[in-house]
């Protein structure tokens, strides 16, 4: 027979036990965290390739230039979209297929990621996907959180549309204020490896205003120091990732 003691003490623990549920995985953030629990996660694919990533947009101020610099460069890069700049800007999402970049999901709008939104963030990640699809023809492969936080909920979000994970390897920190391209390169370099995923972001609508032009101005000199690395550069779909754990 349970006791009312041990149902109370269970109704006690089971926010405790959903709150960690959620969050816990969110400690992948970390790369020596996620060294541990979710390698998978650091986006390392072949050792002479560098997979090219950006967050935020489209946004028709920002991204047109960089797929003009692109093409000057002669590279493709993977793209994590946010559903919402997906449903306004179309016919540059559509110019970003045509041109041969890589369309991924980054969220529908970014939302603080703390609290628990099972139906929420699969309502949000399912309209983003239904976007891409249905302005570019593209089906996404891969799934980038907002703030790279993948709580409980957003995993299970992600796994149940058939979207595969992917954090980073090195990032540029090139949404912060008063930075220069420069201190892009240098903190991209920290762990700048063959094999590694690159975080960038193409918009300043979660970043610091005008912190896309920054980005812009260090994007010519990181392709040029791979090249000189013998790394080619490109989108997550040649970057010759393993397969992950869940199958995918």
């Amino acid at each position: 027979m349970v006791t009312r003691p041990r149902v109370l003490a269970a109704l006690a623990a089971a926010p405790a036990t959903v709150a960690a549920v959620h969050i816990v995985p969110a400690a992948t953030w970390l790369p020596p965290v996620r060294a541990v629990l979710r390698p998978s996660l650091d986006g390392r694919g072949s050792a002479d390739h560098i997979a090219l990533t950006f967050d935020d947009g489209p946004d028709d101020r920002s991204t047109p230039h960089f797929l003009r610099e692109l093409d000057q460069l002669g590279v493709r890069a993977t793209f994590f979209l946010e559903g919402a700049a997906v449903r306004r800007h179309p016919e540059l999402v559509r110019r970003m297929a045509a041109d041969g970049h890589e369309l991924a999901v980054h969220c529908w709008e970014h939302q603080p990621p703390w609290l628990p939104r099972p139906v929420a963030d699969h309502a949000d990640l399912a309209r983003a996907v239904a976007a891409v699809r249905a302005t570019a023809g593209a089906v996404p492969r891969w799934y980038r959180p907002p703030y790279g936080v993948l709580t409980g909920t957003r995993w299970w979000a992600a796994r149940r549309l058939g979207l595969r994970p992917v954090l980073w390897t090195a990032w540029g920190r090139d949404w912060q204020a008063r930075t220069d391209p420069d201190d892009v390169l240098f903190e991209l370099c920290k762990r700048l490896s063959g094999g590694a995923t690159v975080l960038l972001h193409d918009s300043d609508r979660n970043s610091a205003p005008c912190s896309w032009q920054v980005t812009l101005a260090a994007l010519p000199h990181l392709v040029a120091r791979c090249r000189a690395a013998g790394w080619t550069v490109g989108p997550l779909a040649e970057h010759g990732m393993p397969r992950s754990v869940e199958g995918r």
